[in-house]
């Protein structure tokens, strides 16, 4: 589709294709540990939900990442017209005008600035910080052999974020927990990019699995999976967490432990079922049992 017949697509349509374009789904991996982070704040503060807050949290997670999704969809539509599994992508057939997509983008953003500003003067000052990994990111497969860490430290907002929303204040608690979320995203798309390594080497793009192979990609994916359950289990114990919560760490074991197994470094046939459904689900499966926990230890919703 070209650029004109583009523009002539009504709004509705556009607006489906943005949502396709920045995989708006796939929110259900970072927004559930901002809610754990929220939540928890909420509870040793004073036990009770702040449903305006939590939803200004909503807001600006979700515009955030729509931001960053559709920024990476810009910066990278000449790589992902290169490599078969991306060329259908909006940018690349013309379903979706670059013109378009920056319209998107700057919307996403000015919800973010903007429910960054009612939260409080804190999120309003760190809100431009978090926006630079986001813009990194997309250029960092272009110069080092680590982008995951880059995007990593982009996920990494969600849970800090979340708690400085409802506090005001800094929370190394919430740093932990950040960083679990983090090392567990960062991990998962090690396994993620495992799929793109002969395209990625032909056309100069740089990844760890490119760089080192697949079985270094998969293992290292181990490893930070590893720490990511040691940082979990960290954030258990500074915040005192209950049984529900422990129960929740070990159903995210299981999972890590289900993922690992399906997928090997000479057998990828199942990496998609890896990446969507058992990383959607430990996303799901923590935040639902967070809340228990803390609902059964005294939070008032």
């Amino acid at each position: 589709m070209s650029g004109a017949a583009a523009a002539a697509v009504p709004a509705r349509g556009r607006t489906r294709a943005f949502l396709r374009l920045v995989m708006i789904e796939h929110s259900v991996f970072a927004l559930p540990f901002a809610y754990i982070a929220a939540l928890t704040a909420m509870f040793l503060q004073d036990r009770s939900v702040h449903w305006w807050e939590l939803l200004l949290v909503t807001l600006a997670m979700v515009g955030l990442r729509t931001f960053a999704m559709a920024v990476n969809r810009i910066i990278d539509r000449e790589i992902d017209a290169r490599n078969p599994r991306t060329a259908q992508r909006e940018l690349v057939t013309g379903a979706m005008s670059v013109r378009h997509a920056w319209t998107g983008a700057l919307v996403a953003l000015v919800v973010f600035l903007g429910a960054a500003a009612l939260l409080n003067p804190l999120c309003l000052a760190l809100a431009p910080v978090a926006v630079v990994p986001m813009v990194v990111y997309p250029y960092g497969k272009r110069f080092t052999n680590f982008p995951q860490a880059i995007l990593g430290l982009a996920q990494a907002i969600a849970p800090v974020g979340g708690w400085l929303a409802v506090t005001g204040a800094w929370s190394w608690e919430a740093v932990i927990l950040g960083l679990a979320v983090g090392v567990w995203i960062g991990g998962f798309d090690l396994i993620y990019a495992c799929q793109d390594v002969e395209t990625d080497r032909a056309t100069g793009v740089k990844s760890v699995p490119a760089r080192f192979g697949i079985p270094a990609a998969v293992w290292g994916a181990r490893g930070c999976h590893a720490v990511t359950m040691a940082l979990f289990v960290w954030f258990a114990l500074v915040t005192d967490a209950g049984l529900w919560f422990w129960t929740g760490l070990v159903i995210v074991a299981g999972a890590f432990l289900y993922e690992h197994t399906i997928v090997r470094p000479h057998d990828l046939s199942r990496l998609n079922r890896a990446f969507f459904t058992v990383n959607g689900f430990i996303g799901i499966a923590l935040f639902g049992c967070a809340l228990l926990d803390l609902v059964v230890r005294g939070l008032t919703v």
